[in-house]
């Protein structure tokens, strides 16, 4: 629709330039019509619905070395670059020629719409928020919660060392099998951290995961691509060593935005 509105316009302005030697007041008349017809049609193009396929990878906030010695460039590399481009390009085939809606609008009925809305439309969700909660160590080094989260914490679990110990325990490859996340969530009422994992590209937003619905502040990326040139088989030890790349001043903002709005946190791309 849009690239219609554009020939009209262009065809209207060449019709302007052209009878531009007419007497003063016919091309003012003229003027004003054309005046009216690019109003019209800014207003067409504004208000007309966006076209699917515009999901992208968004940039890394640091570069892919930032997060050593914790997490490496390569891996970085090839998770940013790969396995996340990797489901942008097929949620971008998934929903070509529908209305673009922010990924996050899709999560909800992901499990109910199909597998690449499931799978690549969760897996970009789950990537898009994942880089964005961590920071370069020195840097994560000097965030702290915010008052809000660090009460929450300890209402909910005692205190950040036992939520760790929690988080770490669902971690582990006995409690999370083969792929998948953990999660720090917020409950529907606002009030409760809760710590859970999900298989594959599942999150807590999807409708049908767990017996509700919850809202992500905090994630982690179990699969092996995440972690296994530098450690292997040594999950435990990519999760406990991840805790210094974790950005508590964007995981705070998490909180807050979930608390006020009872909802997703938005994401780049």
């Amino acid at each position: 629709m849009k690239i219609v509105v554009a020939s009209f316009l262009i065809s209207s302005a060449a019709a302007f330039s052209l009878n531009m030697k007419a007497d003063s007041g016919a091309a003012a008349s003229r003027r004003d019509v054309l005046g009216k017809t690019l109003a019209a049609g800014a207003a067409v193009m504004a208000a007309g619905p966006g076209v699917a396929g515009a999901y992208s990878v968004p940039d890394l906030p640091y570069p892919f070395e930032a997060l050593e010695p914790y997490i490496d460039a390569p891996t970085m590399k090839i998770h940013h670059d790969k396995h996340h481009a990797t489901y942008v390009a097929n949620i971008n085939k998934a929903t070509e020629g529908k209305d673009e809606v922010p990924i996050l609008d899709l999560m909800a009925d992901a499990l109910e719409a199909g597998p690449a809305y499931r799978n690549s439309g969760g897996g970009h969700y789950n990537h898009a928020f994942f880089w964005d909660e961590m920071a370069p160590p020195d840097q994560a080094k000097a965030t702290k919660p915010s008052a809000q989260l660090a009460g929450m914490i300890d209402k909910s679990f005692g205190s950040m060392e036992a939520m760790k110990e929690k988080f770490e325990a669902l971690a582990a490859p006995g409690a999370t099998f083969g792929s998948g996340w953990v999660w720090v969530v917020v409950n529907q009422a606002g009030d409760k951290l809760d710590i859970i994992n999900t298989a594959n590209q599942d999150n807590p937003l999807m409708k049908g995961i767990k017996d509700e619905v919850s809202f992500p502040i905090l994630g982690l990326d179990v699969w092996e691509h995440a972690y296994y040139l530098k450690y292997q088989n040594r999950r435990p030890e990519y999760v406990s060593n991840w805790w210094n790349v974790v950005n508590w001043k964007k995981v705070s903002e998490n909180c807050a935005y979930v608390v006020k709005n009872h909802a997703g946190v938005p994401v780049r791309g």
